[in-house]
């Protein structure tokens, strides 16, 4: 049996590594520019484009999946009342993200929610503590005071708690908390169309209401309006599909850095392209937002390195 050269497997384990970090950043890249999407959406409100949205995103996963022959795994998730029911918790987490994110930027809060993907690297270190009983190390600890400083500093600020960044951030790390729980068993467009599918009677209710109150602007605002409503589904389906694609060939530190392009993105959108107003203290609060990544990240990064010296270590000692 012929091995394969070392040189060569090094060659490919490089490719894979650099073609999923190239996914990552489209993933993060496409999700930062959403504020742009969102907006051009007006006049629609939060509720109907968090419907169109919904109903769109299963009719894409669901031709995906077809074309795959990959439909079948519906019946096997109707058979199993656990997973059925952690599904359909991820969904609503998920829809609850979306709604308030939605609603954020067509108001012109799109800093505000900038803010909650900031913080949620944080949130879901707190939440790993709080739900799992995870052990902090120190730097961890520091961290996470630091970004419960930020957070009083901007409830000061803003003469209120940021609870648009606040419901973001805790409602993204319960999402990604639940979907840890209901561990592999689905692919990312299986899972995407699970919750999709537990979400889409919920949206047809509402498009409904909307419809019947005369609120909807689905046909009633241009083609390019429809349009956009219809691209809905692909503009969700694709960033996620890409991440799975990264999270499958990078290491978890790489994808921890790159998630910050995100509210980098939104951040700059706000502010620079939809003339969002940013006062010099909101500046400093974000400021001590980074301050807090910053010392995760350098944790991270340094777990990440002894790590890797100790399975060098047990592999020297293992030949």
């Amino acid at each position: 049996m012929q091995s394969t050269p070392p040189q060569t497997s090094t060659a490919k384990t490089t490719s894979k590594t650099g073609n999923g970090a190239l996914y990552g950043f489209l993933a993060y890249l496409i999700w930062g520019v959403f504020p742009l999407y969102f907006d051009a959406l007006k006049p629609a409100g939060a509720w109907e484009v968090l419907s169109h949205r919904i109903i769109w995103t299963l009719a894409v996963c669901l031709i995906a999946l077809a074309t795959t022959g990959q439909l079948g795994f519906l019946v096997r998730l109707a058979r199993n009342p656990r997973q059925l029911g952690a599904t359909t918790i991820a969904g609503l987490l998920i829809a609850v993200n979306w709604t308030v994110y939605i609603q954020a930027v067509v108001s012109g809060h799109t800093v505000e929610a900038a803010l909650g993907y900031f913080l949620n690297p944080l949130v879901t270190v707190a939440l790993g503590v709080v739900v799992l009983g995870e052990k902090l190390r120190l730097l961890q600890w520091v961290a996470v005071a630091v970004g419960a400083i930020a957070c009083v500093y901007l409830a000061i600020d803003y003469g209120r708690p940021p609870w648009i960044s606040i419901v973001l951030a805790l409602s993204f790390a319960s999402y990604g908390l639940m979907k840890k729980r209901i561990g592999g068993s689905l692919s990312a467009i299986q899972s995407l169309t699970a919750e999709s599918a537990v979400l889409t009677p919920i949206a047809a209710v509402v498009l409904l209401i909307l419809a019947a109150r005369g609120d909807t602007t689905f046909a009633s605002h241009g083609g390019v309006h429809t349009v956009l409503l219809l691209c809905s589904g692909i503009v969700t389906a694709v960033p996620l599909l890409l991440f799975a694609a990264a999270a499958s060939r990078v290491p978890l530190v790489t994808i921890g850095l790159l998630q910050f392009i995100t509210p980098v993105l939104q951040l700059l959108c706000g502010v620079v392209l939809l003339g969002e107003h940013m006062p010099a203290a909101r500046w400093i609060g974000f400021g001590i937002v980074w301050i807090a990544l910053l010392l995760l990240t350098i944790d991270s990064l340094g777990a990440a390195t002894r790590a890797r010296r100790l399975a060098r270590a047990a592999e020297n000692c293992a030949i």
